[in-house]
């Protein structure tokens, strides 16, 4: 079936489903905001077109910022790092971002991390804060891809420039990245002495890739990959050879407005493999040729050079399979792991096609796939949906902890140190619970978004399951002896959920269920056929009431309500049921 339109409202569910994979999760009042929105209405409000470029990471030695070079730093390489890392933490949490762009904001800033986990980077192996901070802000420029580029004229009279930013145009961007020319030995690919590892990646882990995991095809001959071979690797390498890392990141990309890498010599590209490289059957004999109006004296140029690597990443996106192997990962991140052939051939076909056809932008199939019935309870006649289907990675869980809390940061601008204390602990929760931001294992990323068949129940190991639940339960407080970061649980319950509500223990666990959890509806105490039984609740009623010393825990619970009376054990009994309710297998689902 193809991606059919959902046309209802949202209601509660679908829309703290949505904002938990567009905006790592909601807090309750936006998830009531979406509740009565379409899908098409709360889409329309993530992708928001006019969003404010972020604040540059500052070192606090120094006050000033060191990504542009008008300020040198005075921290050392890896504290820079440090603080680029934290600096973004701040980043998909929209520190400081007016509440009117703020979710669009913050759903930006999750492409970025998506697009991150695609072309992964190591820093560890980068050992450039500045090199990171400019790949990232190349994610950012084209993460909402539906407007291209414009170019204003010098010369008001001439036309403006018009530069496609679409996927694959990102593709040709990061072909000669700083960062991506340190990670993957870009640098070190000469004329004589080729270095295959970017094009092997770019062709079996960023495009075209191997085929349907668990399915892939037979080879034919030794070197065959069946989609491309070993001498599309080596052509590949030489179209890509003779550029190197500018040190100074002073090379502009013109149409970027961004660093980029510098070809060897200075006027003429002295380390580019010249001639015409050709490519084999798999990738329809496809052939890339130097433009000799763009050489000097038949000489390769820089021009030339960035000409013959954008016909190589064209012939690579002239293949039918790199829009499916795109959209397979598109659908893994954002909707489910599993993908088999008939998916394949009806979701993730629908997906491709959107895509080539919308000359390979991915807002379009994003568009399609957050409004469709498919994202939200599957098709007509499926015996599944895709509420809860994929376990949290580390950063989901804990920012989404953040954002379900609406817990506050420091200001960056007034509070500098603070904001870099607090979200250097959320990146050491992160880390402890398995994700070593941007410091994956594997050069293809992070295993849960790649490694078959696993995916996404690597991050569950009894060491990491208890670093969640730690983080869970030193996060949640009572509201004595506050510590920053802290949820003050009393307050947030009177501020966010109506007393009629509250003062009744069922029905109140119920309501905090309906937020937290992703599969929460229909739910009763009394009768069964709720999507947690009745057993589920009272589970967490025992947990709410466990140190209770009433004779009738419920009874007093609600006469409590009523007269505002001791709130130290309401406070108590909250913090329990939180931590019953957040530390469960429920909630580490999304």
């Amino acid at each position: 079936m193809p991606l059919n339109e959902l046309t209802s409202a949202l209601g509660k569910k679908r829309a703290a489903h949505l904002l938990r994979r567009t905006c790592f999760a909601g807090s309750i009042a936006e998830i009531d905001a979406f509740a009565a929105l379409t899908p098409a209405q709360a889409v329309g409000q993530l992708f928001n077109a006019t969003l404010p470029d972020p604040v540059l990471p500052i070192d606090p030695l120094t006050g000033n910022e060191w990504i542009t070079g008008a300020f040198a730093p005075e921290s050392e390489g890896s504290e820079l790092e440090r603080y680029f890392l934290a600096w973004h933490i701040g980043q998909m949490l929209g520190n400081g971002i007016d509440d009117s762009v703020k979710l669009s904001y913050i759903f930006r800033e999750r492409l970025v991390f998506f697009l991150h986990t695609h072309f992964t980077t190591k820093r560890s192996v980068v050992g450039s804060s500045r090199a990171l901070y400019f790949q990232q802000a190349l994610f950012r420029l084209f993460a909402f891809d539906q407007e291209d580029i414009t170019i204003p004229a010098e010369d008001p009279m001439d036309p403006d420039t018009i530069v496609p930013r679409n996927f694959k145009q990102l593709t040709k961007k990061l072909s000669v990245d700083n960062a991506m020319l340190i990670f993957l030995d870009g640098r070190f690919n000469v004329k004589g002495s080729p270095n295959e590892n970017y094009a092997r990646e770019l062709l079996e882990l960023y495009s075209i890739g191997r085929g349907l995991e668990g399915n892939v095809p037979e080879p034919d001959f030794q070197g065959d990959y069946f989609y491309f071979t070993e001498e599309d690797v080596q052509a590949g390498a030489r179209v890509l050879s003779g550029f190197n890392v500018d040190q100074t990141f002073s090379n502009i990309d013109e149409e970027t407005g961004l660093p980029r890498g510098v070809v060897r010599g200075e006027t003429i590209a002295t380390s580019h493999e010249e001639g015409t490289k050709t490519f084999s059957s798999r990738m329809g004999n496809g052939v890339v040729t130097p433009d000799t109006d763009l050489m000097q004296a038949g000489n390769p140029t820089e021009e030339s050079v960035l000409d013959e690597i954008s016909q190589f990443v064209d012939l690579i996106y002239d293949q039918e399979e790199t829009s499916r192997a795109i959209c397979r990962e598109i659908y893994r991140f954002f909707v489910y792991h599993q993908v088999d052939q008939t998916l394949q051939d009806d979701i993730i076909q629908d997906m491709a096609d959107i895509f080539t056809a919308n000359e390979f932008k991915i807002q379009p199939v994003l568009e399609a796939l957050f409004t469709s019935e498919h994202f939200y309870e599957a098709d007509a006649g499926e015996d599944d949906n895709n509420f809860g289907s994929i376990i949290k990675s580390p950063i989901d869980l804990v920012l989404g902890f953040v954002r379900n809390f609406d817990i506050q940061l420091p200001n960056y601008e007034t509070e500098l140190n603070d904001y870099y204390s607090f979200t250097t602990d959320l990146l050491r929760e992160i880390s402890d619970q398995g994700m070593d931001y941007y410091e994956p294992f594997e050069v293809a990323g992070y295993a849960a978004y790649h490694q078959f068949p696993i995916f996404n129940r690597s991050w569950i190991t009894t060491n990491y399951l208890t670093n969640r639940y730690n983080f869970i339960r030193g996060a949640l407080s009572d509201g004595t002896n506050m510590e920053m970061g802290q949820v003050n649980v009393l307050d947030f319950v009177v501020d966010n959920f109506d007393i009629g509500t509250i003062r009744i223990a069922e029905d109140f666990i119920i309501a905090v269920a309906e937020y937290f959890l992703p599969n929460s509806e229909n739910l009763s105490f009394d009768t069964a056929g709720g999507e947690l039984t009745t057993e589920r609740l009272n589970y967490f009623k025992t947990a709410m009431f466990e140190f209770a010393i009433d004779a009738d825990p419920e009874a007093a619970w609600t006469t409590r309500w009523d007269g505002n009376l001791d709130a130290s054990t309401r406070a108590n009994q909250i913090v329990d049921l939180f931590n019953a309710m957040l530390q469960s297998p429920e909630y580490q689902l999304m």
